[in-house]
């Protein structure tokens, strides 16, 4: 069985590696440096820049979350939550990561820009979880 390649055939494969090749370098190759800190709240959703010096308040179910940005890093400061979980989280300094108050219902989260939200490698594992 010969194979015979014509001209229509070498430009599809040409059309689909090229693509193939784009898509990888948009996903996994081109990286956004610029971290954001994503906070979610009951009323909204704020995007800062890691480098950013803010001390936000975020109303929740519970009360207010006070969420504060400075020093390239961002952390939960107080919430009214019993357990003061998401306080002991600690401070925010790579992408990925996240603390969160469950009970009041407000999220921090340093993302890439451009709302990559994509760790770029960084599996560290989190002190927290052990």
């Amino acid at each position: 069985m010969k194979l015979a390649l014509k001209l229509p055939d070498i430009i599809i494969i040409l059309l689909v590696t090229g693509i193939t090749l784009f898509s990888g370098y948009s996903v996994y190759i081109k990286q956004d440096d610029k971290t954001q800190v994503l906070i979610r709240g009951q009323r909204g959703e704020w995007l800062f820049p890691i480098e950013a010096e803010e001390i936000i308040t975020v109303s929740g179910a519970l009360g207010d979350t006070i969420v504060r940005i400075g020093e390239n890093r961002a952390w939960i400061e107080s919430s009214p939550c019993d357990n003061q979980t998401c306080a002991a989280a600690g401070a925010l300094v790579r992408q990925g990561q996240w603390a969160a108050c469950l009970p009041n219902n407000v999220l921090v989260l340093l993302r890439g820009g451009a709302g990559s939200g994509v760790n770029h490698g960084r599996d560290d594992v989190d002190a927290v979880v052990w």
